[in-house]
């Protein structure tokens, strides 16, 4: 198996390190990920300024790595189109700090890094762990070489991955695997606004949780069922009942012409 790593937490993740030694006894691994933090930049690709990459180490492994400065978007394509000899089997994105469910899912840079991989045709698969403090790694690790052993057995559709939330819990207190939806949780946006002091306002945007019920059956409610959470992710985002709604709206092109085709 050949693996192709990547992050938004940046090369000096621990996260991407433990995937990287749960990887390394059963598959060949390369890392390409940004040189520092890059969360919440969803599927930004770099366009207006040159792409680098630099040689890079994980501690205590061998394998080959490279920082880049750009998001892990990029990371995937730089991986693809040039760093890597070969196409990898799977690209496995993570393990992020926190999990991404819901609405989150938008923003991410971990999901972003598997829908890359998924845009390349290669199988891919986001990993992230439901707490921000004090994340255990070892379970979201040792899950993600079984899901991707899986995944070479059985394959997955073009166009989709697979999105992975962990509780941050022993393994002994994991209360099974759920195949999930993903759920509808958003956050509450917040802006401060500031002065610096030269007196010039500057900004930062900040949110919450909104207050609302994890609905059954998704991302969110396994979580907090203490489950592991298995969300596939389609690469179309078509609203097919909307869709149908639409072809029934009286539209037509400006100054005559035809009406909606169906």
């Amino acid at each position: 198996m050949r693996v192709l790593i990547t992050n938004d937490d940046g090369i000096s993740s621990p996260g991407l390190a433990a995937l990287v030694h749960a990887f390394e006894p059963v598959a060949e691994v390369i890392v390409v990920a940004p040189e520092h933090e890059r969360s919440a930049t969803g599927h930004a690709i770099t366009l207006h300024k040159p792409l680098r990459a630099a040689a890079a180490g994980i501690p205590g492994s061998a394998v080959r790595a490279w920082a880049t400065n750009g998001t892990p978007a990029d990371c995937v394509a730089l991986g693809m189109l040039d760093l890597l000899e070969e196409r990898p089997d799977v690209v496995i994105s993570g393990i992020n700090v926190g999990p991404n469910m819901g609405r989150d899912l938008t923003y991410s840079g971990t999901v972003s890094g598997a829908m890359e991989g998924a845009i390349f045709r290669v199988p891919s698969i986001a990993v992230s762990i439901g707490a921000f403090r004090n994340p255990i790694f070892t379970v979201a690790a040792g899950f993600a070489v079984q899901l991707a052993q899986a995944i070479l057995r059985e394959g997955l559709p073009e166009d989709t991955l697979l999105n992975v939330n962990v509780p941050n819990l022993p393994r002994a207190e994991i209360r099974g695997v759920a195949i999930t939806r993903q759920g509808t949780k958003r956050y509450i946006s917040r802006l401060e606004k500031r002065s610096d002091p030269r007196g010039r306002t500057y900004y930062w945007l900040t949110g919450e949780p909104a207050p609302q019920q994890d609905e059954e059956g998704t991302d969110s409610w396994a979580l907090a069922q203490g489950q592991i959470s298995v969300t596939p992710i389609g690469l179309d985002l078509t609203s097919e009942r909307l869709r149908e709604t639409l072809s029934r709206w009286v539209l037509r092109v400006p100054g005559g012409g035809e009406g909606v085709v169906p």
